[in-house]
């Protein structure tokens, strides 16, 4: 599956990030990786990694950042909209992500933690899909479909 060796990746960078040693197995997988485009069995980092375009084209790293967005969009709905239809669902996410987009997200982009006030609030989830690299804000639409 295309999303283990993200995850790998993901998982060393925050060790890394924190100071902390990752798994020895992770350290193991990354090494044969690296290994095997130094010694030319791979003729990319891409191809070592296992890393492969998803359907449609769409290139690995937007997909697993449109994987992110999406989980963080459910998780908005579930928490704070479950009670809504799933096209009130994508109807209110559409107007509380324009909004932030436009005004919150400027200050936020640069920011490599998300700010403490938002946790437990429509904004965790929303900086959270900002922060994937997806496109955002999405059309009703586009969530609805997500949704």
């Amino acid at each position: 599956m295309m999303m283990m060796p993200v995850n790998n990746l993901k998982e060393f960078v925050r060790c890394s990030r924190q100071g902390k040693l990752p798994e020895q197995k992770l350290v193991e997988w990354l090494g044969d990786c690296l290994n095997a485009v130094l010694e030319q069995r791979a003729s990319s980092f891409e191809e070592a990694f296992g890393l492969r375009n998803g359907r449609g084209g769409v290139p690995w790293w937007l997909e697993a950042a449109m994987r992110e967005r999406n989980e963080a969009l459910r998780r908005l709905a579930g928490q704070h909209f479950a009670e809504l239809t799933r096209n009130q669902q994508g109807s209110e996410i559409a107007r509380l992500a324009l909004r932030y987009t436009a005004s919150a997200w400027r200050n936020d982009k640069d920011r490599d933690e998300m700010p403490p006030h938002y946790r437990g609030r429509p904004q965790q989830w929303l900086w959270q899909a900002c922060k994937s690299g997806a496109p955002m804000p999405l059309s009703e639409r586009q969530l609805r479909n997500i949704l």
